[in-house]
């Protein structure tokens, strides 16, 4: 089992900056996938960024060049640095954990997200 708390998630004005963190704690396998997915109201929960524990990346295309997900291994901590914010990237965003031997998928409770014009 594998228990992810996110935090930092905030009111923000368009063009703003935000950075969300998430640790991990439990089983955690050394080899796994931590990742951000998103859900705007009404909408589908869609990802946003993912990483490998080998460091390999994957961006949604409405969020390259502004977003950057990066990890602590150490820590089991992933973390989503949000520049350029959009009111379109409102939403509540959270942290996924993928196990690397069987695929076990875990998820966070969420930050909200709100970025105003």
């Amino acid at each position: 089992q594998v228990h992810l708390a996110e935090s930092g998630g905030a009111l923000v004005q368009a063009g703003g900056s935000l950075r969300l963190s998430c640790v991990a704690s439990g089983d955690i396998f050394s080899r796994n996938i931590m990742a951000w997915y998103r859900q705007a109201p009404g909408k589908e929960r869609e990802l946003v960024a993912q990483m490998s524990s080998d460091t390999t990346t994957h961006y949604a295309d409405s969020v390259k060049g502004r977003f950057d997900i990066s990890r602590d291994n150490k820590n089991n901590m992933v973390f989503l640095q949000m520049n350029s914010l959009k009111p379109e990237d409102t939403g509540v965003y959270y942290c996924y954990f993928e196990e690397g031997a069987f695929g076990y998928e875990f998820w966070g409770q969420g930050t909200q997200v709100t970025v105003y014009s």
